[in-house]
């Protein structure tokens, strides 16, 4: 089989996890932006990173108070999740318009998102400037989970019905069947 060389610029990495990243501001409502550029950075100390284009509204508020909330939607959100991508925060209130409930974390100001089944508090430890986007690396503080989502000690992230994008087609999808786990092929190969 043949290979076809493309720009680089041409999103290639999928999937991507599909995020909603609350973020606020003293005296202001907060906002929810659905980020697709996320993932971990770090598992010591455990390290988030969000990627967000300086034009947006969103990246005002976590450049001025310094955090901000990784809260992972279920698929059966995804009006709701595409909705948070495409609205501005300037002009509407997302938590409202959505019908999200916020709640309190313990380290951030910042709300979470309830009917999210997993929510992560940051705080920013460093902002990088690489162009069409600014790379916002946050400490993971604090961690939520819905206690339905654990088997004895074991996160159940299938169980979450997680979201995610496949940037070159713009889709979202929803995951499959779990075909392996890793090390499967430990002493086979």
């Amino acid at each position: 089989m043949g290979k076809r060389l493309v720009d680089p610029s041409v999103n290639l990495f999928y999937p991507a996890p599909v995020a909603l990243v609350t973020c606020s501001k003293d005296g202001e409502d907060p906002n929810i932006i659905t980020i697709a550029w996320t993932g971990m950075l770090s598992s010591e100390p455990p390290t988030v990173g969000i990627a967000i284009r300086p034009g947006r509204y969103s990246h005002g508020l976590v450049s001025f108070s310094r955090e901000f909330g990784v809260n992972f939607p279920k698929a059966e959100d995804i009006e709701k999740v595409d909705f948070c991508g495409v609205a501005s925060g300037k002009k509407v209130n997302k938590f409202e318009k959505c019908g999200f409930t916020p709640f309190e974390g313990v380290r951030i100001r910042t709300p979470l998102i309830q009917e999210c089944p997993v929510n992560l508090e940051c705080i920013v430890i460093d902002a990088i400037n690489l162009g069409s986007h600014t790379l916002f690396i946050g400490e993971m503080v604090a961690a939520h989970v819905e206690t339905g989502l654990w088997k004895g000690e074991t996160f159940q992230a299938m169980e979450a019905n997680p979201l995610v994008y496949l940037p070159s087609t713009a889709q979202y999808v929803s995951l499959g069947n779990i075909i392996g786990r890793y090390s499967l092929s430990r002493g086979r190969l």
